[in-house]
């Protein structure tokens, strides 16, 4: 990883010192004349090395975080300062573009010429500047749309452990929004695969969205200070189009975590006492400087969606508590849905939004919403009493649930646009109305001769019509179903 041009370009300023130790990604360094303020960017190695001042140790001393590979650096090498921050490229060249921490392209082209630089540091938009109307952000899925509409301008979740969708589930959402929305998306990877950030940007060019998208990585093999950093970067960008250019603004963070876990090894690196489960004690304040930021002000609205991994399954994690606290929407994925094929793999009963109130979404969508809870929520306390007794001990009515349940939980499964080379199945965008119309028939027991099956993996309600005449008309022999069923999936 390099510095940037600018960096390169900027007058060298007469302030230096020399290393005084180097432990993996922490130098002290000692300044003989001026202490540089905290935050400062340091070089040293004629540029190779970028160093983050985080803190003055006496008059003369500084501890910074490295945010490149400290190799080749020694006691008594030069350290140069910049005089300013680590800076960001904003303006309308960087569209389409693919960058590093340090602003630096990294799709193989040439570096834009009309930016600006600024540092990655700013203050959140002050309360007076902020907007305070609620709207709904729909996403085309249904069970998001349903359960736990979006806030256009808010803050949404993806929680949930490895493997179990989080990615896939952001990609779908950055292939339906983007196409809909007139405004800017910015994806920032932080500490994530770089085979991500690839097929990532393979697909938004296949799709033809990337004139409106910029991408930001720090990837999981950079150093810590790199990836702390890489989501003060994307938000420098995302403010620039929201205050100057007056868009609206689709901020995609894979992962928050990442950023949490990039600050704990900072700071213990840095020498700070853990606090909980290792965990930094200035978690609650970095990751509020961060969230702060996203915000809808008068010029226009940063509406974030942040995947965010929870160790081992554990939602008392201090990580994810304390990522809980700022959104307004959380979707939490389950490993058993998933295990159970219901795709997407969401939790309905954990997952919650503040939007889901009768003022917003009006009065049918939040009594539908209820209802539909409510089922579920019967449904997951029959469960016991099935698996001990039998289905056939419940009361009518209480079959009645399970049955109602059961085909909720297959119609509100969906395929994806994202998986159609895995599944075979043609992705669906399904309207918000067509959802809660479907939902609303299934709640009357329209379908309740219909099998189940019928309403697996396809979009609006009319297609289980479709798809239950088509299995009708071809009668399987007995035990092919079984094999049919293993084939499909």
């Amino acid at each position: 990883m390099k510095p940037t041009r600018e960096m390169k370009d900027a007058p060298r300023v007469a302030n230096s010192g020399s290393v005084v130790a180097v432990r993996g990604s922490v130098v002290d360094i000692r300044f003989d004349d001026q202490l540089p303020p905290i935050y400062t960017l340091l070089h040293a190695m004629e540029g190779k090395i970028a160093i983050e001042v985080l803190a003055q140790l006496d008059a003369h001393h500084v501890r910074g975080i490295a945010l490149t590979p400290t190799q080749g650096l020694a006691r008594g090498m030069v350290v140069e300062s910049t005089g300013g921050p680590l800076k960001a490229p904003v303006g309308k060249d960087i569209l389409s573009r693919m960058f590093d921490v340090f602003g630096n392209v990294i799709d193989r082209k040439e570096a834009p010429e009309d930016v600006q630089w600024r540092s990655v540091h700013q203050a959140p938009p002050a309360l007076a500047r902020r907007s305070t109307q609620s709207e709904i952000f729909v996403t085309g899925i249904k069970l998001i749309d349903v359960l736990m509409p979006l806030e256009r301008g808010g803050k949404a979740g993806l929680f949930g452990g490895a493997g179990v969708g989080k990615t896939v589930l952001l990609t779908e959402i950055i292939h339906n929004m983007i196409g809909q929305q007139e405004g800017v998306s910015i994806f920032c990877g932080i500490g994530e695969r770089c085979r991500e950030g690839e097929e990532l940007y393979r697909e938004m060019k296949a799709a033809g969205v990337l004139p409106n998208m910029v991408m930001v990585f720090g990837q999981m093999n950079e150093p810590p200070g790199a990836r702390f950093r890489v989501g003060h970067a994307a938000l420098t960008m995302a403010e620039y189009f929201r205050d100057e250019e007056h868009r609206d603004v689709l901020l995609l963070v894979d992962n928050i975590f990442r950023f949490i876990q990039a600050g704990m090894e900072v700071s213990g690196l840095m020498g700070q006492m853990p606090s909980r489960l290792g965990y930094q004690p200035t978690m609650g304040t970095e990751l509020a400087q961060l969230e702060e930021r996203i915000a809808n002000t008068d010029t226009g609205a940063i509406t974030s969606i942040q995947a965010v991994y929870v160790p081992a399954d554990d939602f008392t994690d201090p990580a994810a508590v304390h990522t809980f606290s700022h959104l307004s929407a959380s979707i939490v994925l389950s490993r058993k849905r998933a295990s159970e094929g219901l795709f997407p793999a969401i939790d309905p009963l954990q997952s919650s939004s503040k939007m889901a109130t009768p003022g917003v979404i009006g009065e049918r969508h939040y009594a539908l919403a209820q209802e539909i809870r409510r089922t579920f929520a019967q449904y997951a306390d029959l469960k016991d009493i099935i698996a001990m007794l039998g289905l056939e001990q419940l009361s009518p009515e209480d079959r009645n649930v399970v049955a109602r349940a059961r085909r909720l939980e297959r119609f509100l499964t969906q395929p994806f646009f994202t998986t159609e080379q895995f599944t075979g199945l043609e992705g669906k965008l399904v309207s918000l109305d067509d959802a809660l119309d479907g939902c609303e028939r299934i709640l009357r027991d329209e379908f309740k001769d219909m099998p189940e099956s019928a309403l697996y993996m396809i979009g609006t309600i009319a297609e289980a019509n479709a798809k239950a005449e088509a299995k009708a008309n071809s009668v399987p022999e007995p035990g092919d179903e079984h094999a049919a069923s293993t084939h499909e999936s």
